[in-house]
């Protein structure tokens, strides 16, 4: 027999409190209310509710001052708030005291016992995550490590997996975070679809096409209709990488799409529904984003439901190795290599590099390895991890790198090449960004690609310069 569960409305309407008693039923819960502030924080003291299904307008005050209430919110009580429709303002504020979740009003028995559902089910994997709080895994859904910092990040996947919660993950490039949000996908069950969309990589003109897709004729190129990444992810889930990338004027029209479900296409005024469960991603600081008004308060506060924050590689200990390990078997085997491990001072090497790239950096180091070299054993000097520290130095040595004639100028009348001026312009982003070029060229605006060009045609100067001296 399924456990029951301790529901507290806090309504002070009789009639509405039966009605939604009415819609969840007396099978599953045992349902309390309280039509009064002063009932609400005897009742959630003495009742210890799991659910609390709260009214903000009572007769002698605001619901809110419950959540202000820091004996009541110690309690582990998921408390789902009822608001007027369309007051973000006040469900953000909500939300922000420590509400899980808001119903904007009016609303039906299917949408409460969903959201219910939702929450118990939560709770209940919350629990199973608990007892297994001390059981160490070297691998996780396509992630390799078993650090501590790693297994608190499979813990919550695992928790927030089957439910329709919004993930949001944070973290610097190259840590995963398209990795964790496949994990999640994989583990919800979802019949559908899971579809990534990087809100950086789309110019602002073209990202609400890409999201909600277009009807043929919406806007010059447009020769056919369109279906956009909402209904390629119907039934599955749809990744928003990058979300604070995404251009304020589109944020307004994705908050109510997470709120509705619905959405119209560029260009058309037939409005389409889907089932999409969402998780995004961002490798700012989203509240930093929010404070100087680049992205909508009540969209973070909609999206920022379960956090996940996806550390650093320098943060992972011996993970360094076994990642570097499988690397080196996977780039092995597609480059008909024969090496199968690294040498005591290779290891030492990876394990003091501060790896500003993250995972992807080294990959790729472990890559380059591979392809330049022959032998079993991958040796120090065949690791290429320099280039973080050339970073650092580039702009000190710069003026010794011009020709004298470049140099006599800037001494003649102050005025630089224009190469040199891009040159430091790049170099002291990268250096802001920890020798981060992906980081650095989103700052500037820039592909990375065209930054790696323009070190590699500098470098290429550089040689030239100094073998004619």
């Amino acid at each position: 027999m399924a456990s029951r569960h301790k529901v507290l409305i806090i309504e002070d309407s009789e009639s509405l409190a039966a009605i939604f008693s009415s819609y969840l039923g007396e099978e599953c819960y045992d349902i309390l209310v309280s039509a009064t502030l002063a009932e609400a924080r005897r009742d959630w003291a003495e009742f210890a509710p799991d659910l609390i299904l709260l009214d903000l307008q009572l007769p002698d005050g605001n619901g809110l001052e419950l959540l202000s209430d820091p004996n009541l919110n110690s309690m582990a009580s998921d408390v789902i708030v009822m608001t007027a429709y369309g007051s973000n303002d006040t469900a953000t504020a909500a939300i922000r005291l420590g509400a899980t979740d808001y119903l904007s009003k009016p609303f039906d028995a299917d949408r409460l016992n969903t959201t219910f559902k939702n929450l118990i089910q939560k709770r209940v994997l919350s629990d199973q995550v608990a007892q297994y709080a001390q059981s160490n895994r070297e691998s996780f859904c396509g992630f390799i490590g078993g650090s501590m910092p790693m297994q608190a990040v499979y813990r919550i996947i695992e928790s927030v997996a089957p439910s329709k919660a919004t993930a949001f993950i944070v973290g610097e490039s190259g840590t995963g975070k398209e990795l964790g949000a496949g994990a999640i996908h994989q583990m919800s069950g979802r019949q559908g679809a899971f579809h990534a969309i990087n809100c950086g990589a789309i110019s602002h003109d073209l990202m609400e096409s890409a999201l909600f897709g277009h009807v043929k004729g919406a806007f010059t190129g447009a020769i056919n209709s369109r279906d956009g990444a909402a209904s390629a992810a119907n039934n599955g889930t749809l990744f928003l990488d990058e979300i604070c990338e995404m251009d304020l004027g589109l944020q307004k029209k994705m908050l109510r799409f997470l709120q509705t479900g619905e959405f119209q296409r560029v260009g058309s005024n037939v409005t389409e529904r889907v089932d999409v469960r969402f998780i995004c991603a961002t490798n700012r600081n989203p509240q930093g984003e929010v404070s100087a008004g680049r992205f909508r308060e009540d969209l973070f506060y909609r999206l920022h439901v379960v956090p996940i924050e996806l550390p650093p590689l320098r943060q992972r200990g011996n993970d360094i190795l076994k990642l570097a390990s499988s690397f080196l078997q996977s780039c092995s085997l597609k480059e008909n290599k024969a090496f199968e491990s690294f040498s005591a001072e290779a290891a030492e090497k990876l394990l003091s590099h501060t790896w500003p790239g993250n995972v992807r950096e080294l990959q790729n180091a472990v890559q380059n390895a591979v392809v330049l070299n022959e032998g079993k054993t991958v040796e120090a000097t065949m690791l290429n991890l320099m280039a973080a520290k050339v970073h650092a130095t580039q702009r000190t040595e710069a003026d010794n790198l011009e020709p004298p004639m470049q140099q006599s100028q800037r001494d003649k009348g102050g005025i630089e090449p224009l190469w040199i001026v891009e040159r430091r312009t790049i170099e002291s982003a990268i250096d802001k960004c920890a020798g981060n070029v992906h980081e650095a060229a989103k700052f500037l605006e820039v592909a990375p690609s065209t930054i790696y060009r323009k070190l590699q045609s500098w470098s290429l100067r550089n040689n030239s310069i100094s073998g004619s001296t």
